[in-house]
């Protein structure tokens, strides 16, 4: 006998339910996410991501190559006597990174179905949290994108959920990442399903890239999804308030599906390879750990290639 799939859905901005669903608002979760998100922060390893915390300018940290728009007295012309390339030679405060996170608060992110933990948006923003949380630990900066300013404080969890509270109707309306000034060699982390247009995201990815910004995509995913377990008659509502469609046999419509699902997550892909950002996926039907440590390692690896 298959089981029926049940789906629950809620509008973050209004905070009013959809079709009867029980879900909690966003604002309402928040204390519990933030729970949550201390304690995946604090089952990653500490120092995963790899940096020194900030010391007072004068030890030595590495060279790095010296870019356009730097003032020609940091460069350190010993070391690049040795080659072609230009270095400065960055002390260890200075290695310190503004990291931006982007966690999407939009209706397509409030939904789950029976075959998940949470709803995506939940599980988003407690990831986003987490890693927030984690990245200070290493030394770095961490900012909400378009909300708040980088910060280094141990109390960084709750200051940006904070500041998600306080935008909560301004995020609910955001499908795509704010066009906000970032500042140099900063790093973007955007986490959202990427249910949009994805011209639009390339061009705010292309944007992000030519200010000199890196980062990595997380991709949330409720298993129903990817799998469309849905047979018979059907009904599908959209959580962005578009017309509804009603299938008359949703499981003949399975196989088209999966093709044109595919084909968008292999556009999000290809548009973050062509900007330089790493992309990675995450299923809400597993541990919200995994997902913490994956970013924080991928995040790692983009530091080492940078």
């Amino acid at each position: 006998m298959i089981r029926a799939i049940e789906t629950r859905a809620y509008d973050p901005a209004r905070r009013k339910p959809i079709d009867g669903a029980v879900s909690a608002d966003l604002a309402a979760s928040l204390p519990r996410l933030v729970h949550r998100a201390h304690e995946i922060a604090a089952s990653v390893a500490y120092g995963v991501h790899g940096r020194k915390r900030a010391g007072l300018g004068e030890t030595f940290w590495q060279y790095r190559p010296f870019t356009a728009g730097e003032a020609a007295h940091r460069i350190d012309w010993r070391r690049s006597a040795r080659g072609d390339q230009l270095y400065v030679r960055e002390r260890e405060w200075e290695a310190a990174h503004d990291y931006f996170l982007w966690m999407d608060c939009s209706p397509s992110m409030a939904f789950a179905s029976s075959l998940a933990q949470d709803d995506k948006l939940a599980r988003g923003v407690t990831l986003g949290l987490a890693l927030a949380d984690v990245l200070v630990r290493g030394g770095e900066r961490v900012a909400a994108l378009g909300l708040t300013a980088p910060i280094s404080a141990r109390d960084v969890i709750d200051r940006l959920a904070r500041a998600l509270y306080e935008h909560a109707e301004e995020t609910a309306r955001d499908e795509v990442p704010p066009d906000a000034a970032l500042r140099p060699r900063a790093r973007v982390v955007l986490i959202s399903d990427f249910l949009s247009d994805i011209e639009t995201l390339s061009a705010r990815l292309h944007r992000f890239a030519d200010s000199g910004a890196t980062g990595a995509l997380l991709m949330v995913i409720d298993p129903c999804e990817e799998s469309f377990p849905f047979t018979g008659e059907t009904m599908f509502l959209d959580p962005d308030g578009g017309p509804a469609f009603r299938a008359g046999d949703a499981g003949s419509l399975r196989k088209a599906y999966a093709r044109r699902f595919d084909a968008h997550r292999e556009a999000v892909r290809a548009a973050a390879r062509e900007t330089g950002f790493l992309f990675l996926q995450h299923h809400t039907d597993r541990p919200a750990a995994e997902a913490a440590l994956t970013l924080a390692m991928g995040l790692h690896g983009v530091e080492e290639e940078n």
